[in-house]
């Protein structure tokens, strides 16, 4: 690789730590400490150093095999910190980390049984032999769970405690409509990936036929259900962990997300006609009814 590669690599990593530090001293404002140390922060640098120190074992054995299973534990680890060290909690709160943990969980152990079933993920093909390239992708790792879960960590660490109300109840509801059209269109895809009558074919049935990626619009809505959940309690630079929504749908729609699986899928089934056909009848994310579509 070269000396300007790296160059790039390094600055993008120097970015995405400024990035973490930057959001975890907003997200501190005015919330719980423990001694000196904001305990919002503190959870902040606890998902970077999580990632790094899985990064080592990892890069000694070109695998990104735990690549996803620690990023589950990521947000476990930081959420079960944040509510450790908290002051006490209220309804709110508790039902925040709850949701977070709920969906941790149920993400990281299906798509650890994911990789272990196909042996890798291609993503890793061409970056797992480069440590600084690597290295990377585990920082950024730790960004991505800072960011996502920033909302949450304002509600369990801000130190506001107002009672639920509508709008909590709200985002609860939002939450809940997110986490089961994820959970349905994981389970659909891998019943009809299991199939060996389906080897070879792209799935076009079940809520794939609502939507080309019905799993990531289920995990925008769930995150924009926990950021309306916290609204009430925010306060002074703590709004600016309302990116959690936005930065999920951004990386999911422009980023790692639907563009790299629109590019695979093209590669595999691009040209032949029922693929086009679906593609032209199907929205990429907002699920359709089949009835609706053109």
């Amino acid at each position: 690789m070269s000396e300007r590669k790296n160059g790039q690599i390094i600055i993008a990593i120097a970015v995405a730590i400024a990035v973490g530090a930057a959001v975890s001293w907003a997200g501190s404002d005015g919330g719980d400490r423990v001694g000196t140390v904001p305990l919002f922060a503190l959870c902040g640098a606890l998902a970077f150093a999580i990632n790094w120190l899985a990064f080592v074992p990892s890069a000694l054995a070109r695998t990104e095999r735990y690549y996803d299973l620690t990023g589950g534990i990521t947000y476990v680890t930081t959420t079960a910190v944040a509510v450790l060290l908290a002051g006490e909690l209220d309804l709110r709160a508790t039902l925040v980390a709850a949701m977070v943990m709920i969906w941790s969980l149920r993400l990281a152990t299906f798509l650890f049984m994911r990789i272990s079933r196909d042996g890798g993920d291609s993503r890793f093909d061409d970056i797992k032999t480069h440590p600084l390239r690597f290295f990377m992708a585990w920082t950024l790792q730790g960004l991505w769970v800072l960011l996502t879960a920033a909302a949450a960590l304002a509600v369990i660490t801000g130190g506001t405690r107002v009672p639920l109300g509508v709008v909590g109840i709200a985002g609860i509801a939002v939450w809940l409509l997110g986490i089961l059209i994820e959970v349905i269109a994981d389970r659909q895809k891998s019943r009809f990936k299991s199939d060996p009558g389906n080897k070879g074919k792209f799935i076009d049935v079940g809520l794939w036929a609502w939507s080309r990626h019905p799993n990531y619009f289920g995990e925008i809505v769930l995150w924009t259900g926990v950021a309306i959940v916290a609204l009430p309690v925010l306060h002074g630079w703590q709004w600016v962990t309302m990116i959690s929504p936005v930065f999920v749908a951004f990386l999911l729609i422009k980023v790692s997300g639907i563009p790299l699986l629109e590019k695979k899928a093209d590669e595999r089934w691009g040209g032949q006609d029922d693929y086009e056909a679906y593609k032209r009848r199907t929205p990429v994310l907002i699920p359709k009814p089949p009835a609706m579509q053109q």
